[in-house]
């Protein structure tokens, strides 16, 4: 996915139609001088609706939108005729998109399913006719009700992908090759910091008909959390992954305080992410000795044992994917 095409925060200001007004309006007919009331309600206006689609990766297609109104509903008429309801504005949407108020960053609905539809602003109501108002007592009611305002807002979808497996490491570490070599997926891949600018997502083919998708967030530096580096911005793509691999280079042989720094990072952006389960991976080990590597096996961040992988060579990989598919079924 091309850099420039990938779009994951959106500001749109939203209106729902208006309700049709009821109609007053008395039957009338050749044989009818004065009839009762037979004014009919004003339709629904229209909804704003956001609705799933699997086949979307980005907000792009939404990006020049500023404005969305859907239509009003029609007035009553007489004979009882109930107005036309108001056309729905329909917002398709990639799967993991959350509406939030603009104003008050309340989360209002949150897409996660192919085909899923839910309403964002609802449609006003239409009034009632005169007809709705008659009674023995009130027998020609010469008013009715007007329909009820749409609502108006500022609105931000946000996306967060979904996926089973959330890379995280620092710059440079070889998360884009390793999503490369276990899936499809083609990042960009480069040896200096901040190659991979967007989230990357590869679905990852394990044994049989098994498999699970894996998420590449651009690496994070030391003060993310306070919106260093690109890792702020991104940090919210590995919010619903159910695992997080944490990947440490073994170039730099501190590998406890490597994972210290992004436990700490995750913790001071979203103390929830914490408790997920995690993995630790030791990449680019085809560059250290068997020897460091000894060395390196006794180290056990959080008393987790560390998984020792090599991309270019494919060492440690096969083990990596049966550890991510017993972890994420794991219950």
């Amino acid at each position: 996915m091309a850099e420039q095409n990938f779009i994951d925060q959106i500001k749109i200001f939203c209106r729902s139609g208006s309700g049709g007004a009821g109609s007053v309006h008395f039957h009338r007919d050749k044989l009818t001088r004065k009839g009762g009331p037979d004014g009919g309600d004003g339709g629904r206006g229209g909804h704003v609706i956001l609705r799933g689609n699997k086949n979307m990766w980005t907000l792009l297609h939404l990006r020049y939108t500023k404005h969305l109104s859907a239509e009003n509903g029609y007035n009553g008429a007489e004979q009882n005729k109930t107005g036309a309801n108001g056309k729905d504005i329909i917002i398709e949407v990639p799967l993991g998109t959350i509406a939030k108020n603009a104003d008050s960053e309340e989360i209002l609905l949150d897409i996660t399913h192919d085909g899923e539809e839910k309403i964002l602003l609802e449609g006003g109501k239409g009034g009632l006719g005169n007809w709705q108002f008659r009674s023995s007592t009130r027998q020609t009611p010469q008013f009715a009700q007007p329909g009820i305002s749409g609502i108006e807002a500022t609105i931000i979808l946000e996306l967060k992908l979904l996926a089973d497996v959330g890379l995280v490491g620092f710059p440079n570490v070889g998360k884009s090759t390793l999503l490369s070599v276990i899936s499809a997926a083609k990042p960009k891949i480069a040896n200096y910091p901040f190659t991979t600018l967007v989230p990357s997502v590869g679905v990852v083919k394990h044994i049989g008909y098994r498999s699970f998708v894996v998420a590449d967030i651009p690496g994070i530096i030391e003060g993310a959390h306070a919106g260093k580096g690109l890792g702020l911005r991104f940090l919210r793509h590995i919010e619903r992954n159910s695992v997080l691999l944490f990947m440490v280079s073994a170039e730099n042989l501190d590998i406890e305080n490597q994972y210290n720094t992004l436990i700490n990072e995750l913790e001071k952006y979203n103390p929830s992410l914490l408790n997920k389960k995690r993995i630790v991976a030791v990449t680019k080990c085809d560059l250290i000795d068997h020897e460091i590597q000894k060395e390196l096996e006794k180290i056990q961040p959080d008393n987790k044992p560390m998984i020792f992988i090599s991309a270019v060579t494919g060492s440690g990989l096969k083990q990596l994917k049966d550890k991510i598919w017993q972890t994420l079924n794991d219950f």
